[in-house]
C-alpha cells in the first residue's frame, strides 16, 4: 500500500468544530440518505395495493376490523420504535440504529410471500414497524443534522419525496405484478431487493451525523440537560406549537391508515380490477411524494402554520370526495387532493419540530412527535374498522374526513408561526 493511501486511512475523523452545516456542503451524504429512504418507503409500498385483497381472497377474512389488524400492529410498533429511535439517536448516534432497522426488516418480504395464516402477516408487520421506525426516523434526523436551520423545509421535502414516491411506485408495481402472476409470492420479490440494497448502503456508505447536531448545538449556546419526561410533555401537550404538530401528525396518519386498509376494499366493491385499484393506491402517495419537492421549500419562505392547517383541510376534502362518489374518475380526483394536502403537511410538520426543539434534544422531540404521528396508523385502522363493520366503508371514510378537518382547525387556532425570519 502506498504512503499516500496509508496517510489517508490514518486521518482522524473531523472534530465537531470542523464540520460544516448545509445542504450543498453535505450533498453526497444527503443524496445517499435520500436513496436509502426510497428503499425504506418501498418496503411499505409492497403492501399498499394488495395486502387487504390477500386478506379477503386468500385468507377469507370478512370483518374489516380483522383485515385492518395488520395496520394496528404496524402502527403501534412503529410508533414506539420511533420514540426509542429518537431518544437513542441523541445518546448513541444515528447510524447503528439505521443498520439495525434494516437487519430487522430482512425477513419481512419472505414472510409476506409464504405466510400460511393471517397471524404470520401480522408478525411481518410488527417487524416492518420496527424497520420503518428505526430506518425512517434516523434518515429524517440525519438529514436535519446535515442541513442545519436554513434549508430544513427543503431537506424534509426531499426526504419525504423519496420515501413516498417509492411507496407509490412499489404499490403500482406490485399491483401489476399481482394481476399478471397472482397475489403471492411474485409481488414481494421486490422487497428482497429493497432490504438488501438498503442494508448494504447503510452499513458501508452512510456516515454518522451526530457530530453535526452537536456542532449546531454549540452555536445555539449550551442548555442544561433536559429530562426526557420534560421533552415528552413539551412535545405532547405543554408547548402549543409542538402539541399542534403532534396532533396533526397523528390525524394525518390516522387517515393514511384508513386509506391503506379500506380504500382497496372500497374500490374493489365498486367492481374495479386489481390494476385500477393499483393506480388509485399509487396516485395518492405519488402526488404526495412529488409535491413535497416544492412544499417543504415553500414552507421555508412562507412559513409553517398555514401550510399545515391548509393541508389538513385539503386532505379532508379529498377523503370526503372519495366517500361521496362511486366511480373511478372522482376517486382519482380525491386521491390527488389527498396527496396534495398530505404533501403540504408532512415535511412542514417535521420542519416545524426542528424550528422549535433545541438541537441538543431535537432528535428526542422528533421521536416523540413520530410516536404520536405513527400511532395514528393504529388508531385510524381501529376506528375505520369498527365504523366500517357497523355502518359500512363509506361511513368510515366520511368519519375520518371530519376528524381531519377538525385537526386543521386546531392548528389554525392554537399554533403560532415557528419559522424564524432573517
Amino acid at each position: 500500500m502506498s504512503r499516500r493511501a496509508t496517510d489517508k486511512m490514518d486521518l482522524p475523523a473531523p472534530r465537531d468544530s470542523e464540520l460544516v452545516l448545509g445542504l450543498r456542503q453535505n450533498l453526497p451524504q444527503f443524496s445517499l440518505l435520500v436513496l436509502v429512504n426510497a428503499f425504506v418507503g418501498g418496503m411499505v409500498g409492497l403492501e399498499r395495493a394488495i395486502l387487504p385483497l390477500i386478506a379477503e381472497r386468500e385468507f377469507g377474512l370478512v370483518s374489516k376490523s380483522v383485515v385492518l389488524s395488520f395496520i394496528v400492529g404496524f402502527g403501534f410498533v412503529k410508533a414506539f420504535t420511533n420514540l426509542a429511535a429518537g431518544r437513542f439517536s441523541d445518546r448513541i448516534g444515528r447510524k447503528g440504529l439505521l443498520v439495525g432497522g434494516w437487519i430487522v426488516g430482512l425477513p419481512v418480504p419472505l414472510i409476506l410471500m409464504w405466510a400460511p395464516s393471517w397471524g404470520w402477516i401480522t408478525v411481518a408487520n410488527f417487524l416492518l414497524g420496527i424497520n420503518q421506525g428505526l430506518c425512517w426516523s434516523t434518515t429524517v434526523i440525519m438529514k436535519i443534522d446535515l442541513v442545519g436551520p436554513q434549508r430544513r423545509g427543503l431537506a424534509m421535502g426531499l426526504n419525504e419525496f423519496s420515501g413516498y414516491l417509492a411507496v407509490s411506485l412499489a404499490a403500482l408495481a406490485t399491483g401489476y405484478i399481482a394481476a399478471a402472476y397472482g397475489l403471492r409470492p411474485a409481488p414481494f420479490y421486490l422487497g428482497v431487493g429493497f432490504v438488501v440494497l438498503g442494508l448494504i448502503l447503510s452499513l458501508f456508505f452512510v456516515r454518522e451525523t451526530h457530530g453535526h447536531a452537536r456542532h449546531e448545538a454549540q452555536k445555539h449556546g449550551s442548555v442544561a440537560d433536559v429530562p426526557f419526561k420534560d421533552i415528552f410533555a413539551r412535545t405532547s401537550y405543554k408547548d402549543p406549537d409542538l402539541f399542534s404538530c403532534s396532533q396533526a401528525g397523528m390525524v394525518n396518519n390516522l387517515n393514511d391508515g384508513m386509506a391503506w386498509g379500506l380504500f382497496p376494499l372500497f374500490f374493489a366493491a365498486g367492481q374495479l380490477s386489481v390494476e385500477r385499484i393499483a393506480v388509485l393506491a399509487a396516485a395518492y402517495p405519488a402526488v404526495w411524494g412529488i409535491c413535497q419537492l416544492f412544499t417543504g421549500a415553500v414552507s421555508d419562505h412562507l412559513g409553517r402554520k398555514w401550510m399545515i392547517a391548509g393541508g389538513m383541510w385539503v386532505q379532508a376534502s379529498g377523503i370526503g370526495l372519495i366517500a361521496a362518489t362511486r366511480s373511478f374518475v372522482p376517486w382519482f380526483g380525491g386521491a390527488v387532493l389527498l396527496g396534495m394536502g398530505t404533501a403540504m403537511v408532512y415535511p412542514t410538520l417535521l420542519a416545524a419540530i426542528g424550528d422549535v426543539a433545541h438541537p441538543s434534544w431535537r432528535a428526542s422531540a422528533v421521536g416523540v412527535y413520530r410516536l404520536w404521528r405513527d400511532a395514528g396508523y393504529a388508531f385510524g385502522a381501529l376506528l375505520a374498522g369498527i365504523v366500517a363493520d357497523l355502518l359500512g366503508i363509506a361511513w368510515a371514510i366520511a368519519v375520518i374526513a371530519g376528524l381531519t378537518f377538525a385537526s386543521g382547525t386546531i392548528v389554525a387556532l392554537r399554533m403560532s408561526e415557528t419559522l424564524k425570519r432573517g
